[in-house]
């Protein structure tokens, strides 16, 4: 049977993509219009095919391997090779490195406190500014530009031998910089350009390569830093050290660990905290929970994360309605049947979380922000990848089970101490990065909740 799809175009589908907002809204509108199963035009990819259902995406969940010409634009942040599409042949003994740094529940609990301290650091600082109980709202918060900076030192202080980062907001706009004009590259419409245009281009590509030097700087202060410190596999860098891995592979493995684990765990709380503001009986629920679990204690201890259900289930919901990477690809290494379709050797796979999680068959009122989807009952009566915010497969998210510990742990003492209001006319609108970003931020208000 024929994949559906839309007509072919002369531009390669990114007049389409463009029209849509980005390729993430586009792979909404997709599905939504032609079904679970979409033929279409991507730049980078011959032949690709979003599969939005969680029952066909099984047959994929076995690719290890990523088309190189959809993640051309990280190429200038590596020396040797972009990680992201390393060959499975490399991938494999990399990923099991990568994995064998301490990841289970003994290291997570270790390095609690710590985490706890750079969480309690930055509630202090918002305090400052935070308003009164009574009402006055304060004044405004950027929370993904704080909450990535965070993250980052979150990742440093676990991953990176201790590294500590000065500036680490820097470090987090560098990223942006970089993947705003190299992504902006990727679907740019070809034809005539005006000379502001021209000359904002010209900007960007200064701000990507000021970025890029700082970036590389920043790696090499955090390798130098470790060599003074403790070693052995007990972090990233240690573990490839002593796997004899060449420096400069060390150097993109710290730089792919500094990207996605500040993005990943960042990005989900702040969009939290957003849909929460949104909704104030869930919000109610949470807090009565935090309340009756942890006193008059400002932080959980490890332990009590499993007990704050309320909040793990808000979370949940958040990635589902706005997962930290909207999407991925794999490509075909031979034929592959998906339900009735024959998706052919060469092509790419694309995993379009948003739409999974978007997909009314197995999300009733998929817009609805309802935590309570992920009770026990609810989620066991799911499919498997139904809810897939980490990616699949063998290149899902190493440090998925992390990121859920630190954002739980940073909702759980925001919200004993906080209550959040968007910024009146601030527009949150989500776009297209590495990650899904919101535009200009969320702005929001902090007001003081409790004395702790």
């Amino acid at each position: 049977m024929e994949i559906p799809g839309p007509e072919r175009r002369a531009d390669g589908g990114l007049g389409a993509i463009a029209d849509a907002g980005g390729l993430h809204l586009y792979q909404l509108r997709l599905h939504e219009e032609y079904g679970p199963v979409v033929r279409f035009q991507l730049p980078g990819a011959d032949t690709a095919v979003s599969i939005a259902d969680p029952v066909l995406l099984e047959a994929t969940a076995h690719l290890d391997e990523r088309p190189e010409r959809l993640f051309a634009f990280l190429e200038p942040l590596f020396e040797t090779g972009n990680p992201q599409v390393m060959p499975a042949g490399e991938h494999a003994p990399w990923r099991r490195l990568l994995l064998s740094v301490p990841a289970g529940r003994a290291s997570h609990e270790q390095r609690l406190p710590h985490f706890t301290a750079l969480t309690v650091s930055l509630a202090d600082r918002w305090a400052e500014q935070a308003g009164d109980a009574e009402g006055d709202d304060g004044r405004p918060v950027g929370l993904q530009k704080d909450l990535t900076a965070l993250s980052l030192r979150m990742i440093c202080a676990y991953a990176l031998g201790g590294a500590e980062i000065t500036d680490p907001e820097r470090v987090v706009s560098a990223f942006e910089d970089i993947l705003t004009a190299h992504l902006g590259r990727l679907y740019r419409t070809p034809g005539p350009v005006t000379p502001e245009e021209a000359a904002e281009r010209g900007r960007e590509g200064e701000r990507a390569e000021a970025a890029l030097v700082l970036l590389r700087r920043t790696v090499d202060r955090v390798i130098a830093a470790h060599r003074g410190g403790r070693g052995g596999r007990s972090d990233v860098v240690g573990a490839l050290v002593e796997a004899g891995e060449e420096p400069g592979r060390i150097r993109d493995t710290v730089m792919v660990t500094m990207l996605a684990a500040h993005h990943t765990t960042g990005v989900a709380v702040s969009w939290a905290l957003y849909l929460l503001s949104r909704h104030p009986r869930t919000t109610e629920r949470v807090t009565e929970e935090l309340d009756r679990v942890l006193g008059n204690r400002a932080a959980p201890g490890y332990a009590d994360l499993r007990r704050l259900v309320q909040l793990e289930m808000a979370l949940k919901e958040a990635t589902r309605l706005c997962p930290p990477g909207p999407y991925g690809a794999r490509r075909t290494d031979s034929a592959l049947v998906v339900g009735a379709y024959e998706i052919p050797a060469g092509a790419t796979v694309f995993y379009p979380f948003w739409a999974v999680h978007m997909n009314p068959e197995y999300w009733p009122e998929p817009d609805a922000f309802r935590p309570e989807r992920f009770t026990p009952q609810e989620s066991a009566a799911r499919p498997r990848l139904a809810h897939i915010p980490f990616g699949i497969g063998p290149r899902a998210c190493e440090g998925a089970r992390l990121a859920m510990v630190e954002a739980m742990l940073i909702l759980a003492v925001l919200l004993k101490r906080f209550r959040f209001r968007l910024v009146p006319g601030h527009e949150v609108v989500p776009v297209e990065r590495f990650v899904l970003w919101a535009a200009d931020d969320i702005r929001m208000t902090v007001g003081l909740r409790n004395a702790v």
